[in-house]
């Protein structure tokens, strides 16, 4: 993951506990309301992608495992992970893109509700993404996955001084170009044939040469639409529409969408698709449904939205009807490192994904609670516009006192937090009860975030290497790793 320069190791913020009392009276234990649901507590817990469904998309015993400890903790929500919206192949991920996942989908939602008697909400994520495809071998590239035309014939006279290029086969020029330096190949390629090169080819919202992408506006509408319903059938609280980080609906919010047919360009371009995939679920699921968005306070990339875009959707969101704004920031593709040969990029590499999910190595500023002044932008012009959706705070939110703060300011309306309740499934539960001193405090060193980006079954450190003879321990592939935190 990227560093900022001559980084500063920040240590964990120091904290005092509240008693169970003192808990008990706080706001981060009040009850609030989302759509027609009401919230137990402010607290939540959101889309983690923990790697465990089958390769294709069905909810596994170690998924109800997962969702199943976190609702032990009885937080006010859980978002479930990022789940695929298309019936297409797409690894270890949840899918809901076909009636056939119901069923698991269901026996998820049950086992979350027994697991917390009832006290936990659940919502699902629902994501659409584009084609991505691994950084091929250089000769395997041009052999398989290239297109001679004129332009590079004449790119290769130019940088070569020969005119036999114009008669040479398709053969001798990939060849060539198989075994050529860097820099002749810099001036061979264009820019997104060096990007699928050297990064893995990836689609993007704005290649509306190829059909399929031309048509999303009028495909997605109704495969949100579809997915939701089957949300509802399955007994979710509601839903999560995934318009952050890297994928189709952030691209399409972004400033770099500069599509021409009604769809980007300015903001109210832009926000067009959102709104009409957040119309089409909302006729579908009704008005008694709870539907949410996740959406990006800054892309933190070159020529990317910032917050004066995000502050824009915000209001635009709220005025629709959207029932909770969930923020993040960063994640994209745009800025991420290269991945080695036979992997695909990842869009947490960068310094866009160091802001979305902030380390202990960090600047002056530290990670903690590092994008609340974003959520306190976006609330504040929400609220000014006469609209009172709850926003969702997330980013190095530590300990209770910090997530009290935040509420008891007017800065967001409720706290999530990922790592912490990794690291702690039973940390807001033992808040509750006055035991915060036994809580297995989150170092923020991201070693989560490793193993998601090999695209292995995600742990924590603090206890993933704790009592593994334990009877009926559920371990990785590897058998190295507890799946679950142990019981304290």
């Amino acid at each position: 993951m990227w560093h900022t320069e001559n980084p500063i190791r920040h240590a964990l913020p120091e904290t005092n506990w509240p008693t169970a009392e003192e808990a008990a009276g706080s706001l981060l234990f009040q009850l609030i309301q989302i759509g027609n649901l009401a919230l137990r507590s402010r607290t939540w817990i959101p889309a983690m992608v923990p790697w465990r469904a089958t390769a294709d998309g069905f909810v596994t015993d170690a998924n109800l495992d997962w969702y199943r400890r976190f609702a032990r903790g009885r937080p006010g929500a859980i978002v479930v992970e990022a789940t695929g919206i298309r019936d297409v192949a797409s690894g270890p991920l949840l899918r809901i893109s076909h009636d056939r996942y119901i069923p698991g989908l269901r026996q998820l939602v049950e086992t979350v509700r027994r697991a917390s008697d009832g006290q936990t909400r659940l919502f699902v994520q629902l994501i659409d993404f584009l084609a991505v495809k691994r950084r091929p071998e250089k000769s395997k590239f041009f052999q398989r996955f290239f297109t001679v035309t004129e332009l590079h014939r004449h790119a290769l006279i130019e940088a070569t001084g020969e005119t036999e290029w114009l008669e040479k086969s398709e053969t001798a020029v990939r060849d060539f170009l198989a075994g050529a330096p860097d820099e002749l190949i810099d001036a061979a390629l264009d820019e997104r044939e060096r990007e699928s090169l050297r990064y893995g080819y990836r689609e993007r919202i704005t290649d509306t040469h190829l059909a399929h992408i031309r048509e999303l506006p009028e495909a997605l509408p109704k495969m949100f639409a579809a997915a939701a319903l089957r949300a509802r059938e399955a007994g979710f609280d509601g839903v999560e529409l995934h318009y952050a980080h890297a994928y189709t609906m952030a691209s399409f919010l972004s400033r770099r969408n500069n599509r021409t047919d009604g769809y980007g360009g300015g903001l109210d371009n832009r926000v067009r698709l959102p709104l009409e995939v957040y119309r089409a679920v909302r006729e579908r699921v009704g008005d008694d449904y709870v539907v949410g968005v996740r959406f990006l306070a800054d892309e933190v990339i070159e020529n990317g939205s910032r917050i004066e875009d995000a502050v824009y959707f915000g209001k635009e969101f709220a005025r629709a009807g959207f029932d909770f704004l969930s923020l993040s920031k960063g994640g994209k593709f745009e800025d991420a490192k290269q991945p080695k040969i036979n992997h695909a990029v990842y869009p947490y590499t960068g310094k866009s994904g160091y802001e979305c999910m902030p380390t202990i190595l960090s600047d002056e500023r530290g990670p903690f609670g590092r994008n609340i002044p974003l959520a306190v932008t976006i609330k504040r012009a929400v609220n000014g516009a006469g609209f009172q959706t709850p926003v969702i705070a997330s980013g190095g939110i530590a300990n209770f006192e910090q997530a009290e703060e935040i509420l008891q300011r007017g800065e967001a309306d409720i706290v999530a937090s990922a790592r912490q309740s990794l690291a702690d499934p039973d940390w807001f539960l033992k808040i509750l009860t006055g035991r915060g001193q036994e809580i297995r405090r989150c170092t923020f060193t991201n070693y989560c975030e490793g193993l998601d980006q090999s695209h292995k079954q995600v742990t924590c450190k603090l206890w993933d290497r704790l009592q593994l003879d334990e009877a009926g321990v559920a371990l990785s592939d590897d058998k190295r790793r507890r799946l679950i935190a142990p019981e304290d």
